[in-house]
């Protein structure tokens, strides 16, 4: 049975966006490693956007930028949204009963699939879907923005802390 775990860059104040801090080498190589060894990823349609970046290569990428690029393209992604009509290569709409579906999902796969997204993970925190919270924690205040708990604050119990980057801690939760 597969793990959902939702893990995402957060600053100190709790909120979460890709276009105020970005990961520095050795976190996103860390990121290229969990990427390879993923079973998959589930986006809601704005994070899944965003990641689309990855599907087209870029000249000026280096070995890491490269290495995510392969492992995202590879790794089949399913993709939640009422507004989209179809999605890129080796990805799949998840339509209909969110739950039904995301429990499927879980039932027909091992290993560890990626959540990404704070509203998205919201959904599937009041579902109870959720397995595992990652907050790589960084040391910037932003003061607004998309929070990481969206929605209800689940219950947590910390299970695992270390040091990822010469400034960024993970802080790794499960559901108590």
């Amino acid at each position: 049975m597969a793990k959902l775990v939702f893990g995402m860059n957060q600053s100190l104040d709790g909120y979460v966006d890709h276009t105020a801090f970005a990961p520095g080498p050795k976190l996103f190589r860390h990121f290229v490693e969990e990427a390879e060894r993923q079973a998959g990823s589930l986006y809601g349609r704005r994070i899944y956007e965003i990641m689309r970046y990855w599907d087209d290569k870029h000249p000026e990428w280096d070995a890491d930028e490269q290495a995510f690029a392969a492992a995202w393209c590879k790794q089949p992604k399913w993709v939640v949204s009422r507004s989209l009509t179809s999605v890129g290569p080796n990805a799949r709409l998840v339509e209909g009963d969110l739950e039904g579906a995301i429990r499927a999902l879980k039932a027909e796969r091992d290993g560890e699939i990626e959540v990404a997204g704070p509203v998205l993970a919201q959904s599937l925190t009041e579902l109870g879907l959720i397995d595992e919270y990652r907050i790589y924690l960084h040391p910037v205040v932003l003061g607004h923005g998309n929070p990481y708990f969206a929605g209800p604050r689940p219950r947590l119990r910390l299970i695992a802390h270390d040091r990822i980057d010469e400034d960024v801690v993970r802080l790794t939760y499960v559901p108590a």
